[in-house]
């Protein structure tokens, strides 16, 4: 079953925050997901211990570089989707996650200093291609947006991409308060309480868009896959 890599060496990419919300849309929508919190920091286990994780999900913790490769590749046999949040570090054990990914997203915000974080983390997975002989999917996540504003920097951002041959998610992760909601109360956008939290069908809209999208890149052949031309 497919494995979707999130994969960024910048803290504060919003690369947790859209693991959860892609793993979380296809856990109720009824799939089996196993999500494998690679991250030191756990943000994923944390929110996992509170109350509302969907019943369909696995959260697994304590990986190492030892046991990531079997770790993906046993869930992978037993969940309908893996998803992988790896730490922000070019190490073995984020080298190893992405030799195993059916798709890496690398997720950034939309400044400069940023998108040279993400070419960072696509030069490492042109490695693993490399390494492993294998073509690793890929696709570029803009997150923290404004729902209401597309900045001429953003769009500028988005062009090199994809002038560069670097696919970018149609759908971008905006900013909203109840995706930081789900890591203080847990569960998922559908349980928060409209008393507590605003525009809560927006960000449910928002997530869904993006799991159907990363669904429909998944069921892509590989041969259609752009050209790439960063090294």
């Amino acid at each position: 079953m497919p494995t979707i890599v999130f994969a960024s060496p910048k803290g504060g990419a919003g690369k947790s925050t859209a693991a959860v919300l892609l793993a979380a849309e296809l856990a109720e929508r009824g799939a089996s997901v196993t999500f494998i919190d690679a991250d030191p920091n756990k943000p994923v286990s944390r929110w996992g211990s509170r109350p509302g994780k969907p019943a369909t999900m696995t959260v697994l913790t304590d990986i190492t570089e030892d046991t990531i490769i079997d770790t993906i590749e046993r869930a992978a046999t037993e969940s309908a989707f893996v998803v992988v949040d790896l730490e922000g570090t070019a190490s073995m054990m984020v080298g190893y996650a992405l030799s195993r990914a059916d798709l890496a997203i690398i997720p950034t915000q939309g400044s400069q200093l940023d998108a040279a974080e993400a070419v960072k983390a696509i030069a490492l997975i042109r490695r693993q291609e490399r390494a492993f002989n294998k073509t690793i999917p890929l696709a570029v996540l803009f997150t923290r947006t404004s729902a209401a504003i597309r900045p001429r920097t953003l769009k500028s951002i988005e062009a090199e991409f994809v002038n560069a041959g670097i696919r970018v998610f149609g759908t971008q992760i905006h900013e909203r308060e109840a995706y930081r909601a789900i890591f203080v109360f847990g569960g998922t956008l559908s349980g928060l309480d409209p008393e507590q939290v605003t525009n809560i069908p927006a960000s449910m809209a928002n997530a869904r868009a993006f799991a159907a999208e990363t669904i429909a890149m998944l069921k892509e052949p590989r041969a259609a896959e752009p050209q790439r031309k960063v090294a």
